[in-house]
């Protein structure tokens, strides 16, 4: 067996099997609990990352497990399932090993660390899953794991949101699946490979397109994702800004961008909606007062601009979007580890309640403004490059209105976060809590994500290459 099929079995079978050994390493000693659970996570990185080198030079890397009718495990390393893997396992890593000093003081920590490795090991299966069944149970696989996750703390209502978290999102997953049926009635295999460039029905198409609305908290399915606010910040960063919505965009870059050819009026429709949910949710973030919950209402925003640029219906947008994703996992993962730091020392999620925390906590506020910086677009973070990519795309659409509706939601993201930076690290102390750094392993998490935006600004064309590359490579459906 080739080295690099090995990489890709390993990148998915190392985190889903060894989620179910940390409760072992948990009977040894709590060091030897968080020490494998890094592990897994780093492990998994690196898998992800030796993929790169082959799948840039053209390769398409396959592994399958035969199952009964067709429904085979295919596991395929291409250029978009690569990337979305690097992305996603490298921000897993960083949260992982910000959480052995962000929980160490909290209970249920062995459950914690099970579920976030297992939903990382979800996630792997998903993005490499060329089969719509596997990438429907991997999809699952990974709602179990948010739904405990979010309801960390047992209390009522941390149950409650979790409970919510997972019935908005199996709604969701419940049309998807009766689309994925309607397109094995109508081809007879669920294997992507055969069924690439082939025509989907629109009500299929409709019922799918739920499914990754739901899953990535667009309109009318958004609610769900402020409210999972009260899990810890970890699993917000993880799961709720820079991985599980995530799976949505990937999910229809794949289905309807690189698979199906999609009826004529649906990236239209896409368009209107994502456009609707970028400015309701950049509104909601303006007035809000939750540091979580404004993060959240960002994301939801954001992640409208990643469906525009695949949804514009050429190169540049499509480009711009896959490395959308690259920056704002990384700059949403940074804000909202930095919220952990201050939500612990401030003693409150209240933004009226904080003010003049930058000097207790200069090198978070500094990683907080890099991240915040990238999620505006301001040069030179790699946030502007993506941003005006996905713009300049969608003004080749010709769609004005659509544009207009997104350049609005642009200006009001800048609105939105500078609000917030003034209200946490500006203006008057209000003297709650304790206010003071995190750990060195945390505040150095918090620095290397917002580092990394900047980095990547800087050597944007390794980057916005690759993401050309793939749009080109894999035969994007464009119009």
């Amino acid at each position: 067996m080739p080295l690099s099929t090995k990489l890709l079995i390993i990148s998915v079978a190392l985190p889903v099997f060894g989620s179910f050994a940390i409760p072992l390493a948990g009977r040894i000693s709590t060091r030897a609990r968080n020490t494998f659970a890094v592990l897994l996570g780093l492990i998994t990185f690196l898998a992800a990352a030796a993929l790169l080198r082959p799948v840039g030079s053209g390769h398409i890397i396959s592994a399958a497990l035969p199952f009964p009718l067709g429904f085979d495990l295919i596991l395929q390393a291409d250029l978009l399932s690569v990337f979305m893997a690097v992305v996603s396992s490298f921000v897993s890593a960083i949260i992982l090993v910000y959480s052995v000093d962000y929980i160490s003081h909290y209970d249920n920590q062995t459950e914690y660390y099970t579920m976030v490795v297992l939903f990382l090991g979800s996630m792997m299966g998903l993005v490499f899953s060329a089969n719509l069944l596997w990438m429907f149970i991997f999809w699952e696989m990974t709602g179990f794991a948010s739904w405990r996750l979010v309801g960390f703390f047992r209390s009522d209502k941390d149950v409650a949101k979790a409970n919510k978290t997972i019935l908005v999102t199996m709604f969701g997953a419940l049309c998807m699946l009766i689309g994925i049926i309607m397109i094995y009635a109508d081809y007879g295999t669920m294997d992507m490979r055969m069924l690439h460039g082939e025509t989907i029905s629109a009500l299929a198409a409709f019922l799918i397109l739920t499914g990754i609305l739901a899953k990535s908290a667009t309109l009318p399915f958004s609610t769900w994702l402020p409210d999972a606010g009260v899990a810890p910040s970890t699993v917000t960063a993880l799961l709720h800004a820079a991985v599980l919505v995530k799976i949505g965009v990937y999910a229809y870059a794949r289905i309807f961008g690189v698979t199906f050819a999609a009826p004529d009026w649906f990236s239209a429709t896409v368009l209107y909606i994502t456009g609707a949910s970028a400015l309701i949710s950049a509104g909601a973030a303006l007035v809000d007062t939750d540091i979580k919950r404004i993060i959240a209402y960002s994301t939801i925003s954001q992640l409208a601009f990643i469906f525009l640029g695949l949804a514009a219906g050429n190169t540049t947008a499509f480009s711009g979007a896959i490395l959308y994703i690259l920056m704002h996992s990384i700059a949403k993962g940074g804000l909202f580890l930095c919220a952990g730091i201050i939500e612990q020392n401030a003693r409150t999620k209240n933004i009226n309640e904080m003010g003049g925390l930058f000097t207790s906590m200069p090198v978070t506020g500094v990683a907080f403004a890099l991240c915040s910086l990238s999620v505006m677009g301001i040069p030179p973070t790699g946030g502007f490059f993506s941003k005006f990519m996905v713009f300049s795309g969608a003004a080749q659409n010709g769609n004005l209105t659509v544009l207009l509706m997104f350049l609005a939601g642009a200006v009001m993201t800048l609105l939105y976060l500078v609000r917030l930076f003034y209200k946490i690290f500006l203006g008057e102390a209000a003297g709650h809590g304790n206010p003071r750094e995190g750990s060195p392993l945390m505040v150095a998490s918090v620095m290397l994500l917002g580092l990394i935006g900047l980095a990547l600004g800087a050597f944007i064309y390794y980057p916005s290459s690759y993401a050309r590359l793939l749009t080109i490579t894999l035969g994007v459906n464009l119009q």
